[in-house]
């Protein structure tokens, strides 16, 4: 049988059954449509949230009290024994490729305003944490770099904070109580939006020592070390432990690079782009029963057919070859369809939805069509085998 023989038959035995072809082909088209929208969304996630990770810059370390790590990440001040102090932060700053560093301390307290109240995040920080994270001062300025140990009360807004606060006024010069405490308003940070989960804009910073007197603490919960660029992580890394360890007498302390932090939130991302895309690999796994069931009904529908080409001088491979090819061609045909409704149903999604983050990755296209084949030619295998090894005389008496 010539190439150009092949081609037409299986093509007009597919012509034939028009409504049966397309459905099994429909079914391939809804598992891969949903394998790209699905990890479409994922590779989205992924790419939302190292970009909203790396925002504040890549070269930064974190140290936090406490020697247990889990998976690169600090489990803060559970297991410590030594708190980390501000005078541990002001002994990191001579270190002469560190540009800056700043201790941090965090919790929730109410904010009042005259008669305007709101609980709200509070942010103990220290002078250079604008240049640190790459955050910027809308109006008035950042906490001063006064005496850590003992600095004056002055409270910089987050812009969603001041305006529930007061509204168009402006707060510069006014007083506010933080946890009972007064502060004198000296700033607002611009927009920053929500990171991670946390509404930036919807916070006040405080000097980092009245924030551990505001909420009763004795240790630091962070401090984030920012380094010149250019340097190697490692050195810092064994500058900062060696700082610490002089100070301590013990290493009783995590530190953490931003490559940990993004091995570790790329690790879990890839983990949970898998995880959707082989949910919608489920419904290939239903694409691939259809393609065996209207194959298989294919082949008894077909028998005397397989007879008379036997009987003309097909060979069994060629038989075999002619109903692989009719179940292939179904799955490539299906899988073209599903990756043109998956990118449109991907790109509606995000049309509709402009906050959930979406990207469709290449590499999964193209993997999608390639299992979209292998499933056809693993569908049709045994089919196929079933239809090629039929006695020819017995095929033509099946009529």
């Amino acid at each position: 049988m010539r190439a150009a023989d092949f081609v037409r038959f299986a093509a007009a035995s597919l012509a034939a059954r028009r409504l049966r072809s397309g459905l099994t082909a429909l079914g391939i088209a809804v598992g891969i449509a949903a394998v790209v929208v699905l990890t479409s969304i994922g590779e989205g996630v992924h790419h939302f949230v190292l970009a909203e990770f790396t925002q504040f810059g890549t070269t930064l370390v974190a140290i936090n009290p406490g020697r247990t790590t889990t998976h690169g990440m600090s489990v803060g001040v559970f297991g410590t024994e030594r708190p980390l102090t501000i005078q541990d932060a002001e002994s990191l700053e001579r270190l002469s490729y560190v540009e800056a560093v700043v201790p941090f301390v965090q919790g929730n307290a109410e904010v009042k305003a005259g008669n305007r109240r709101r609980r709200t995040f509070v942010y103990g920080a220290g002078a250079q944490m604008p240049k640190a994270f790459r955050m910027a001062v809308q109006t008035g300025s950042f906490l001063p770099a006064d005496d850590p140990t003992a600095p004056r009360a002055l409270a910089v807004l987050g812009s969603k904070l001041r305006r529930e606060l007061f509204g168009r006024g402006n707060p510069l010069g006014r007083r506010i109580t933080v946890g009972g405490s007064r502060y004198r308003v000296i700033g607002v940070m611009a927009p920053k939006g929500v990171v991670l989960g946390f509404d930036l804009d919807d916070t006040v910073y405080i000097p980092a020592a009245r924030a551990l007197a505001l909420f009763n603490r004795n240790s630091l919960f962070e401090i984030d070390v920012m380094y010149r660029p250019g340097v190697k992580v490692e050195r810092v890394v064994e500058g900062i432990r060696r700082t610490l360890v002089a100070r301590h007498g013990r290493e009783d302390f995590t530190i953490t690079t931003q490559e940990q932090m993004l091995d570790v939130l790329g690790s879990v991302l890839d983990v949970l782009t898998f995880a959707v895309g082989a949910i919608g690999g489920i419904s290939l796994l239903v694409g691939a029963i259809g393609i065996v069931t209207i194959m298989t009904i294919a082949v008894n529908e077909r028998t005397a057919e397989i007879g008379l080409l036997r009987a003309l001088g097909a060979r069994r491979v060629q038989v075999l070859a002619l109903f692989l090819g009719e179940a292939v061609v179904l799955a490539a045909l299906g899988g073209l369809a599903g990756l043109a409704l998956g990118l449109g149903l991907a790109q509606g999604l995000h049309a509709a939805f402009p906050g959930l983050p979406v990207h469709t990755p290449w590499r999964y296209v193209l993997l999608a069509e390639s299992l979209a084949v292998v499933i056809g030619l693993a569908a049709g295998v045994l089919p196929a085998r079933r239809a090629a090894r039929l006695d020819p005389v017995a095929a033509l008496r099946a009529e």
